[in-house]
């Protein structure tokens, strides 16, 4: 449930509108040496960490009285500059809680501090990690096959639209090729809350890569392998988690339920867009296994120390340890030297250490969860408020500073590349991002949400056009140090780039549950389709604005308009056409306005969204109503050259309107977004 940090929240009010389950963090984060060969066995994955600790150095030593001290001149003053109400902080060192603090408030108007034993905070898609934890409890048992077929475990059929069938290590890793859904992600109140038999055959995404290859972050995947669990063991989701995570991991300040408990609502943290401001009623999140987990920091230290433990709390056996190394492994697909996704968990190394980590995001609510799985330490944090983004990112921030202070590593090398220029020139283009609509009503925010990598000519570095920005706002540029592999010059973060089986560049960054992907086709073109909707609006515009102006001036300077009935009634029709065409527009900013709400329009907004829908058919009728009239006018030698030439302007710019409609699955009528 992760922002993508702003952008990729927003690529959504373009790419993923109004999705307040974004999955997974931007982190600023560092691998120094090469990351080990990927493996999907179980027990590789001590070797592999292994190669790196052998480069760290050797950092401030991590004691509760350190953390206090460090922890003290940082929180508080994340929390005033960003203006954020209240924050929590857990850290976990060789299977003890070794400290959890409180931050700010939990109420800011009644002054409630906040409490890392009792208070909740809702840490997004941290929720996940139980889900996938859950499935591999199933896997231990022989009721769930990682690489069988997911049909063969539902009761509704996920199509081989690649004629390869989807596994849950595909969706364990983010490789179910399905496209973004948000449509009732969140929900607007406890009525609106479906069960997942309902929502999940009614909401199924089409697939759009091949399954088992293209990392693209998906909710509703995982909310498929809750409802796979559900079905195996015979429980539903809310009650399993609960006698086989809650109970025997003590976990007394924790609940996937909507509403929450009567004993734990008295314990709930407002949430929050900033500290200052009103607070935000209660987020009803639909694909619950995906997100809607409430808890205390004291209860996620609780499941951070299971599986640094590989499985183990206390007296409690949760997994086999053969199995928790298994969930830990990094998985094959990756680049060496980039990031990878275990099964659930992602990759995050820092400073020559390996970092397993799943970040979560609400509308309301920002955290992370880090497990440093050579050293034995966890780190949860959650804020709940959104805060300034001038004032960057906090968990980020925090994150960073932990580690050089803690766990620092060895500098990095700035090896000379002698192709750099080349190099560069060659990945310069735009992209897009794997997670994104691609077949329903919102694939237009995909072209708006387009990004572009631009290749600098004054020192062969590479930047991402207005994404990827330094503090002080200015876009962060990579230099490359390996063969298209590219490190930030004042950062820790990096862009691997290698060619898909159709020879497209793909660009992977420090996140691996997603990628981008080179733009290739000429429709498709971010540029393209502005210059189309910027050519189509003036005309219609500037038609409708000059129609009164045109009438004013015949009037004052006694000139009559010269057109036949015929003219006169075609012009008429066009002027119709025009009007449609700007409420058509009118109705898709409303549209994406009302996504950007929790709730959005969801499932109670269809027929408002079939409204819309019909004024764009109708929009495709003025078309060919100005196409007919332009080629009358051209007929008729009684109209004035220009006004033929405008009216072919016209028709231009209205088939190019109702062109993007047609593209972009903007008349889609099954509203499966």
């Amino acid at each position: 449930m992760t922002n993508l940090r702003q952008w990729v929240l927003r690529s959504a009010a373009l790419v993923v509108a109004g999705c307040g389950l974004l999955g997974a963090q931007l982190y600023a984060q560092e691998q120094k040496p090469a990351a080990p060969k990927s493996s999907s066995a179980a027990g590789k994955t001590p070797q592999a960490a292994a190669s790196f600790s052998a480069t760290a150095i050797h950092g401030q030593e991590l004691t509760a009285t350190d953390l206090s001290a460090f922890l003290d001149g940082l929180m508080p003053g994340q929390i005033e500059k960003a203006d954020i109400a209240g924050a929590v902080i857990a850290v976990v060192k060789d299977g003890k809680v070794l400290f959890e603090k409180g931050y700010g408030y939990a109420d800011a108007e009644k002054k409630t501090p906040v409490s890392p034993q009792d208070t909740l905070f809702r840490p997004g898609s941290i929720s996940k990690t139980f889900t996938w934890t859950a499935v591999m409890q199933q896997v231990e048992q022989g009721k769930l096959n990682l690489d069988a077929d997911v049909n063969q475990y539902l009761d509704f059929k996920v199509p081989q639209t690649f004629g390869k069938p989807t596994t849950l290590r595909d969706i364990m890793t983010h490789r179910s090729g399905l496209e973004e859904t948000i449509k009732d992600l969140f929900v607007g109140s406890e009525k609106d809350l479906m069960p997942m038999a309902k929502y999940l055959p009614t909401h199924l995404p089409a697939q759009i890569f091949p399954p088992g290859t293209t990392p693209a972050y998906s909710n509703y995947a995982t909310t498929l392998a809750a409802y796979m669990l559900q079905r195996v063991s015979g429980q539903p989701f809310d009650d399993y988690v609960d006698d086989h995570f809650f109970k025997p991991l003590n976990m007394t300040r924790a609940t996937f339920r909507q509403p929450l408990p009567e004993s734990l609502k008295p314990f709930m943290s407002n949430g929050y867009n900033l500290g200052s401001g009103k607070p935000k009623p209660f987020e009803w999140v639909e694909v619950a296994p995906a997100g809607s987990l409430s808890a205390s920091a004291e209860s996620m230290a609780h499941w951070m120390i299971m599986h640094l433990q590989n499985g183990r709390y206390g007296d409690a056996q949760i997994l086999k340890p053969e199995t928790a190394v298994q969930m830990h492994t990094r998985q094959e697909g990756w680049p060496a030297s980039m990031n990878a996704m275990c099964l659930g968990f992602y990759e995050q190394n820092m400073n020559g250490h390996r970092v397993i980590a799943h970040g979560g995001d609400t509308e309301l609510f920002h955290s992370d969860l880090l497990l440093l799985i050579n050293e034995n330490v966890g780190l949860f944090v959650s804020y709940n408020s959104g805060g300034r983004p001038e004032h960057g990112d906090a968990r980020s921030d925090l994150f960073i500073k932990f580690m050089d202070r803690y766990f620092p590593g060895a500098p990095a090398s700035e090896p000379t590349v002698s192709t750099a220029k080349e190099d560069a020139q060659s990945v310069a283009g735009p992209y897009k991002i794997s997670r994104r609509f691609d077949t329903n009503i919102l694939a237009v925010t995909t072209v708006l949400g387009e990004a572009k990598f631009v290749a600098d000519p004054k020192d062969n570095t590479i930047y991402l056009d207005g994404f990827l920005k330094k503090e002080n706002g200015q876009p962060r540029h990579f230099r490359e140090v390996g063969p298209m592999l590219f490190r930030s010059d004042d950062g820790p973060e990096k862009v691997a780039f290698i060619k898909d089986a159709s020879g497209h560049r793909v660009a992977y960054i420090d996140y691996p549950f997603m990628v981008f992907q080179e733009v290739d086709s000429g429709l498709d073109n971010q540029m393209f389709n502005y210059i189309v909707i910027g050519f189509g609006v003036g005309v219609v515009i500037l038609t409708i604005l000059l129609w009164p102006v045109a009438a004013i001036l015949r009037k004052h300077y006694d000139r009559p308009l010269t057109l036949g009935p015929a003219a006169r009634s075609w012009r008429r029709w066009v002027k119709i056409a025009c009007f449609v065409d700007i409420a058509y527009l009118c109705g898709l900013m409303l549209v994406l306005n009302a996504l950007e709400k929790p709730g959005g329009l969801g499932s109670s907004g269809d027929r408002k969204l079939h409204l819309w829908q019909l004024i764009g058919v109708l929009g495709g009728v003025g078309a060919l109503i100005t196409i007919i009239a332009a080629i009358k006018s051209w007929a008729d030698e009684q109209q004035w050259v220009w006004y033929k030439i405008w009216n072919t302007l016209l028709a231009v710019g209205c088939v190019g309107l109702f062109w993007l409609l047609v593209h972009w699955h903007l008349l889609n009528f099954s509203l499966n977004y």
